[in-house]
């Protein structure tokens, strides 16, 4: 058997599964800065994921970097109703992105 090195983090009920498919894993739980390194490191793994995903995996990978966002924010003590409520502020006070608006230059 081959054994690979991930050393990343991954979702709660992921090792339940590995055992389920009959895999060994061996896991560590993260202390709050390792763990803020780590949630960091799946970010941009989720993002460089959504960037190359085709239009199959495109809503899963939209829903893990969501995920991710939401561990990030939990993990500084923001709510994820936080998080919609300011989203949906500040989407009212400058809008989204709908109109596909880029912005060229600004002369001051």
């Amino acid at each position: 058997m081959e054994k690979k090195v991930y050393n990343k983090l991954v979702r709660d009920y992921f090792p339940e599964l590995m055992k389920e498919k009959g895999r060994e894993i061996e896991v560590d739980v993260l202390d709050s800065k390792q763990f803020s390194e780590k949630l960091k490191e799946k970010f941009n793994e989720e993002v460089e994921k959504f960037r190359h995903a085709g239009t199959d995996r495109l809503l899963s990978e939209t829903v893990d970097l969501l995920e991710v966002i939401y561990a990030i924010a939990e993990h500084r003590g923001i709510t994820e109703s936080e998080v919609e409520f300011m989203r949906q502020l500040k989407k009212t006070r400058s809008g989204g992105f709908r109109k596909k608006i880029m912005l060229k230059t600004i002369t001051e």
